[in-house]
């Protein structure tokens, strides 16, 4: 009898597990499918052939894939190779603490292209992908002027805390504070704009906020001060890199494709005002698939005419990892990074850099997001990336991330699902 198993059956949606086919003939031609449905009902699905070894088993984590989503030995192939069934989706977790997602691994007999209900699998399984670990506690957060989520992992702490920071398309997105958390930090993922009553567009950066975000995370019992991390991608590493400027609390920040200078928006702090780089619209290009390719709208950020709009890095008195992806459809974020380590001095910043990569540098076994359509905008958005370096990026710098912030912060708790 055919099975197909998964190892472990639950398990947190960073972290690997061994897929494995057994019962089928020697050499035999088989199609595995992995397939999930979003909390939208959108569908998700990869596949790879393979033909069974000499025992009429199938192990991607040895055994090379012929053809379809991915070709070689990639034993997170299934999962890194996820594609959504309806172009410019983007898969996001909304649902953190209230449920994983189930991915649906099947065996077909032979090549299967496509599948549909006349197809019956050989066997199945499901395999459950969370986002925290057991005992994680989500706290919503409304308290002044600050709007979030703060998750805490299980125990009595104190725990090392970050913020966590999205970027351009506002509201509150969760998935990384969750999976952080899970490794021991307490993370307060933090809305800056679309999200409750915080205001619908971006109109600037008020560091204020951000300050009195940090000061709330600190006050909390079950974090351990005296400083904090940050994380952020996109807008949300602007506005990481400006918070390690000016304020002292911040002692590790993550920069993931983000720039150095302000754009779009000004930035005020107190009686400080630094005036954005505006952007050129008129020159954003459509693709071939329709989408906006943004990576014209930016302005050579070393005219000297811009000056006024760099951020102060020379002013961090923390760390600062640049995490950039050399296909950033974006913006020239690796331009960007080095600007910014250029006022720093050298011991104070490390640069991580990916060719192949993207802009959506996200945690591992997050499927590649190279084009998908995001609030505010008529088209989809270009994000660049070639799905196996960029999914290589991921599961690098995720384990380069955490562990600069365990050095920075103190060691994390050891959480496990």
């Amino acid at each position: 009898m055919v099975e197909v198993t998964v190892t472990p059956h639950s398990s947190l949606a960073d972290r690997p597990v061994e897929m494995r086919v057994r019962g089928l003939s020697p050499s035999q031609l088989v199609t595995l499918r992995a397939s999930l449905m979003d909390e939208q009902g959108e569908c998700f699905q990869a596949r790879a052939f393979f033909r069974a070894d000499g025992t009429g088993e199938v192990d991607p984590g040895c055994h090379a894939a012929l053809g379809g989503s991915y070709a070689g030995v990639w034993p997170m192939g299934l999962f890194w190779f996820l594609q959504p069934d309806t172009l410019f989706r983007r898969l996001v977790k909304r649902d953190v603490a209230g449920s994983p997602f189930l991915v649906r691994l099947e065996v077909f007999d032979g090549l299967c292209l496509v599948t549909g209900p006349q197809d019956q699998p050989l066997a199945s399984c499901v395999a459950e992908r969370w986002y925290v670990c057991p005992g994680m506690q989500r706290v919503p957060i409304r308290e002044g002027r600050v709007r979030g989520a703060l998750f805490l992992p299980p125990g009595p702490g104190p725990f090392p805390g970050v913020i966590d920071l999205f970027g351009g398309a506002g509201g509150l997105i969760e998935f990384r504070a969750g999976l952080l958390a899970s490794r021991g930090f307490a993370v307060l993922a933090l809305a800056f704009f679309a999200y409750d009553d915080l205001p619908r567009t971006l109109t600037q950066l008020d560091l204020e906020y951000f300050e009195e975000a940090a000061e709330l995370l600190l006050r909390h019992p079950k974090v351990r001060g005296p400083g904090l991390g940050v994380i952020g991608v996109s807008k949300g590493a602007e506005v990481a890199l400006a918070m390690a400027s000016f304020l002292p609390q911040v002692v590790a920040t993550v920069w993931i494709n983000g720039t150095a200078f302000l754009h779009g928006n000004p930035l005020v702090y107190k009686d400080l005002r630094i005036p954005p780089i505006p952007y050129y619209t008129e020159r954003v290009i459509f693709t071939e698939m329709g989408a906006l390719d943004n990576s014209a709208i930016f302005a050579d950020p070393r005219d000297p005419a811009y000056g006024a709009s760099a951020i102060p890095a020379e002013k961090v008195r923390g760390k600062v990892l640049f995490v950039v992806g050399e296909a950033d459809r974006s913006f020239n974020s690796k331009l960007f990074a080095e600007l910014a380590m250029a006022r720093m001095p050298p011991e104070s910043c490390r640069l991580l850099s990916y060719p192949g990569a993207g802009h959506l540098i996200e945690p591992p076994c997050s499927p590649l997001c190279s084009i998908s359509s995001i609030r505010g905008t008529p088209r989809p958005v270009v994000w660049g990336g070639e799905a196996q370096p960029h999914a290589k990026a991921q599961e690098h710098s995720w384990q380069e991330i955490i562990r600069f912030l365990e050095l920075h912060l103190g060691p994390a708790a050891t959480m496990k699902l």
